[in-house]
């Protein structure tokens, strides 16, 4: 079952401790798009089957990534796509939106997710990981 729009964009705007909703959604949408590019096959429709609706077509119809970013570069990528970010807040807008995400799936689906990406998304997913 997807959350409602207004759930899960509370939850992120409650996580990164937005002013306002739109500022929730500007995150919400950057980070899932290029996390849509990073994703593929089942899970990332599972994940999207999760989200709303608005998100989970953001998800599916993702930015096109050259090759995979690591967790650091993931970052710095949220920063050139939302506008007067820096290093430090495009990790708290990833952050915010990512922890709602793995939230929003059940651990075993957060597990899959965490093995298609690069290490260091465990601790975007607010998840991290034994080494």
């Amino acid at each position: 079952m997807s959350l409602r729009w207004d759930a899960f964009i509370h939850s992120v705007q409650e996580r990164g401790e937005y002013p306002s909703e739109e500022e929730a959604d500007r995150a919400a949408r950057v980070v899932l798009a290029l996390l849509g590019a990073h994703l593929v096959g089942e899970d990332r429709a599972q994940v999207a089957a999760r989200l709303p609706e608005t998100y989970a077509l953001i998800l599916l119809n993702p930015l096109q990534a050259a090759e995979p970013l690591d967790a650091q570069r993931f970052v710095r990528a949220t920063a050139a796509w939302i506008d007067g970010a820096t290093e430090r807040t495009a990790a708290w807008d990833v952050s915010a939106v990512l922890s709602v995400v793995a939230d929003a799936i059940d651990e075993d689906l957060l597990n899959r997710v965490l093995l298609q990406l690069p290490p260091g998304y465990d601790l975007l997913f607010g998840h991290p990981q034994p080494t």
